[in-house]
């Protein structure tokens, strides 16, 4: 059911009521303003695109790319809110940002220029932007070298967040793939699947970025060489959005078909795949994109073998559903969703057990609202095989894997830099605003 729906209890708010909104929007009757009116703009705005609609409704209803489709027409020729900006073209924010993480970082953690920072980007003040990792996890791979050079080739999709923000979440799923058997490889061009985009309704910018995956992964997609993604909104853009939007490509139809999150691949892809046992309480929360859409059963499937005595909570969206819980006007709505089952069950969960969940905003959910860390599957596994099946013997297990990326301050005269940089996004925001 609607996450939006079960907190506000509103008729329009129902993935029935937008249904109905849209299809007499496409009637003209009695909903005459096309694609820019401002009744079905007004119950779509609380939609979280959870894709939850897609799997629990009887006829597969997508209001999530209903909802993306609408948002391309209504903002055409438009300039969209802030918030759009700052997060649909995080991408682009991302990769100016890793050539000075600490000046970014200065100016987002910093009290009184953070404050500034949440307003430019239309963000609740009660919320913390995340800080940029001093590394990126692709600068740390390249350094890193090659490891089992002889082994079968995987290629270990660097999606924004993972690469940005929480490089040690695909460092782990480095170490637990070469533990598997294979040898990891990460594209070096910069890409990104553009899932921000779709939220948006900026569908032009998220195709050309998809049309540059295809061409920098063709040669390994033609030679069917599996791609494992660690976040579940991208895999659901490898898995949907891709050949939605590339209707007919074919290596767009063979990358979807490659495509397989880091439980799929050791559950269908590796053979005789014997986990590292960890044998301790967890907590699990499942991105809604893997449960709607992907399903949960490989998961599951691995955290058996793992030996976790886990429980995984019918908690629906986490509520921060990608930046949608970061903007001032959805902060209340995100919160409640949260407040549903996930952040109380947190909250009362015993200090040794384990909190799990793929998805980054979902972690930032629990990072930001309770005193504990999320982790990845792909840490989960780490500590299995770094500490055997006791893991960690102190409380709160979750500290050496899951702990906050350290930023060096950036001294004063780096405002200049700084400034350079939002006069660069702002550039881009501008160029973008077609799309």
């Amino acid at each position: 059911m609607c996450p939006s729906y079960m907190v506000t209890r509103e008729e329009m708010h129902s993935t029935r009521g937008r249904a109905r909104l849209l299809f007499e929007m496409l009637q003209g009757d009695p909903v005459t303003g096309g694609w820019r009116d401002e009744h079905v703009k007004e119950a779509l705005d609380l939609c979280l695109s959870c894709k939850g609609c897609k799997g629990e409704c009887p006829v597969n209803v997508d209001m999530a790319t209903y909802k993306a489709e609408f948002l391309s027409h209504y903002y055409e020729g438009r300039l969209r809110p802030r918030g759009a900006y700052a997060s649909g073209l995080i991408y682009w924010w991302a990769r100016m940002a890793s050539a000075v993480p600490s000046t970014v970082n200065f100016f987002t953690q910093t009290p009184g220029l953070s404050y500034a920072a949440r307003l430019a980007a239309g963000y609740s003040q009660k919320r913390q932007i995340p800080p940029f990792a001093p590394e990126t996890f692709k600068r740390w791979f390249a350094r890193r070298g090659v490891r089992n050079p002889d082994k079968p080739p995987v290629i270990l999709w660097a999606d924004t967040f993972n690469n940005h923000f929480t490089p040690n979440v695909a460092q782990a799923a480095v170490e637990v793939l070469e533990d598997a058997g294979y040898r990891v490889r990460v594209p070096r061009q910069s890409l990104c699947c553009g899932r921000p985009l779709y939220d948006y309704g900026m569908l032009n910018a998220a195709k050309k970025l998809l049309l540059e995956i295809l061409a920098v992964l063709r040669p390994a997609i033609q030679r069917s060489l599996p791609v494992v993604v660690l976040e579940p909104s991208c895999a659901t853009v490898f898995r949907e959005e891709l050949t939605d939007l590339l209707h007919g490509d074919e290596d767009a139809r063979r990358l979807q078909q490659q495509t397989y999150l880091l439980s799929e691949f050791l559950e269908q892809k590796v053979k005789d795949y014997r986990p590292p046992r960890l044998e301790r309480k967890a907590v699990v929360h499942g991105h809604c994109h893997h449960k709607s859409t992907l399903k949960f059963g490989d998961e599951e499937s691995i955290l058996r073998k793992i030996g976790l005595d886990y429980q995984i909570l019918d908690s629906g969206c986490c509520g921060m559903a990608g930046a949608f819980g970061y903007e001032a006007a959805h902060y209340e709505i995100g919160i409640k969703c949260g407040e549903r089952v996930l952040l109380p069950r947190v909250r009362s969960a015993p200090h040794d057990a384990l909190i799990v969940s793929d998805g980054f905003s979902c972690r930032e959910q629990v990072l930001q609202e309770t005193d504990r860390r999320a982790l990845h599957l792909s840490q989960v596994l780490q500590m299995g095989l770094k500490e055997g099946p006791e893991g960690p013997l102190d409380g709160f297990p979750e500290r050496r894997y899951a702990s906050p990326e350290k930023t060096a301050a950036a001294p004063a005269g780096l405002f200049i830099a700084g400034s350079t940089l939002v006069g660069a996004g702002l550039w881009c925001a501008l160029r973008a605003k077609r799309n």
